[in-house]
């Protein structure tokens, strides 16, 4: 799988290949240039909207935008930077999501609402009638997710890219069209937000803190906001963020929040539904095979 915020991305041209065969009529090489980035574009849209379906939307809306846009594309910079540019662009602009609307907002608030969820005990004669790792695990990565959507929009797109994605600055300010040193200070102001959260209250970073995964489960079951019979981020995924961005952090780096980055590296780089299909049938409209003159 390529990173396409791997610095060595600017080695490889196989997407200005595959786009110079696409604006040509070459179906199959639009397919392949669309696989080799819809996963990607589909783990920001998660962490930006928290719903699968919602991401699914979005991921699809945003492929559409990068394909009726390609013959546009001058090669004056790399295809990620003008690509992800609207990715970006769109996830900062869309309108509100479900997930954005129905999580809260503020630290302070998504603190208060984990303080009033009851803690209860789970052990092995607790009968369950769902995989207890399996939605403990999900529980975690919802809590991760929902703690994202209290920062802003730009604070939460800065944090994916240069936290839990690795994008260095000189690639992150390109894509967000800010200077490297403001890039550098805004990912530094939500790393301190966030960690100094997780800090306060998750267990995961600090053992003193009362939080944990585990005694949260099966009130969050009962009261429906973790589904066992439809689970959101532990699902359909084969490898941890961490394998995909096949990034580390520095041995000897230090700053605030880089514990909470650790933890946000094992999350599940999650499959994109195929979106192939679903843009094959839009190839085949009258409007789009006028734009890249397919037979």
């Amino acid at each position: 799988m390529i990173n396409p915020f791997n610095e060595k991305y600017r080695e490889d041209n196989t997407d200005e290949m595959l786009i110079t065969k696409a604006v040509e009529g070459n179906r199959i090489a639009l397919e392949e240039l669309i696989i080799r980035h819809q996963d990607w574009i589909y783990n920001i849209a998660l962490r930006m909207v928290y719903y699968a379906d919602e991401a699914k939307d979005v991921t699809q809306e945003t492929l559409i935008k990068i394909i009726t846009k390609l013959s546009s594309f001058k090669k004056e910079s790399s295809f990620r930077t003008w690509a992800y540019r609207i990715v970006i662009n769109h996830v900062l602009s869309m309108k509100k999501s479900r997930g954005e609307s129905g999580h809260y907002s503020t630290f302070s608030e998504y603190g208060k609402s984990i303080d009033k969820t009851p803690d209860f005990e789970l052990s092995e004669d607790t009968n369950l009638s769902f995989d207890t790792e399996t939605v403990i695990e999900e529980v975690k990565q919802s809590c991760l997710n929902g703690m994202l959507l209290c920062l802003n929009r730009e604070q939460r797109v800065i944090f994916i890219l240069g936290s839990i994605f690795r994008v260095s600055d000189s690639v992150g300010c390109e894509i967000m069209e800010i200077s490297r040193e403001n890039f550098r200070q805004k990912l530094s102001r939500a790393r301190k937000e966030l960690f100094n959260f997780m800090n306060d209250k998750c267990g995961l970073i600090k053992k003193s803190n009362p939080c944990r995964c585990a005694k949260k489960t099966k009130a969050l079951v009962d009261s429906g906001y973790v589904n066992p019979g439809k689970l959101i981020f532990n699902t359909n995924y084969v490898m941890k963020i961490k394998q995909a961005t096949g990034s580390k952090l520095e041995r000897f780096e230090d700053y605030a929040g880089k514990e909470a980055e650790k933890i946000f590296e094992e999350q599940p780089f999650n499959n994109s539904p195929d979106n192939i299909e679903y843009l094959k049938r839009l190839i085949n409209t009258s409007e789009f095979k006028e734009i890249f003159n397919f037979n």
